[in-house]
């Protein structure tokens, strides 16, 4: 019986392990970066590319603030070309993520996508911090 699902072929299994291991060059999430950041050298920046006001509302913990239209050359230069950046946004429904990794990879940087966002973030059962944002560099 076909239906939406079967209708397509899936890929063939060598193009289906090619396709998802891919992903986990350009994604992580927020279980793996809720360790990391309990790290005391997690190896990578951790930015909440929404505004101000939402950024203070509620934010992963070490997250910094640098919203996806801030991400500039002259802002970024503090940070070394080898610099990771993990960034992310309120959670699938949101492209702040997507646009704040074009950014930075139009500007040389390495960086992944926290898939989930903040909502992503909540699911899992971990807690915000509030407050206003630090200068980001």
């Amino acid at each position: 019986m076909r239906n939406a699902v079967t209708e397509i072929p899936a890929a063939a299994p060598a193009s289906a392990l090619a396709h998802f291991q891919s992903q986990f060059a350009f994604e992580t999430d927020c279980w793996d970066t809720h360790a990391a950041m309990a790290t005391a050298e997690p190896g990578f920046v951790l930015v909440d590319t929404r505004t101000p006001d939402l950024y203070a509302r509620g934010h992963v913990p070490g997250a910094i603030n640098l919203p996806h239209r801030k991400i500039i050359a002259s802002r970024m230069a503090a940070y070394p070309a080898s610099t990771l950046f993990v960034v992310y946004c309120a959670g699938p429904h949101c492209n702040g993520a997507a646009r704040g990794a074009v950014r930075l990879a139009e500007l040389g940087y390495a960086v992944k996508l926290m898939a989930g966002g903040v909502t992503g973030w909540l699911d899992e059962g971990f807690a915000l911090a509030s407050g206003e944002a630090e200068a980001a560099a």
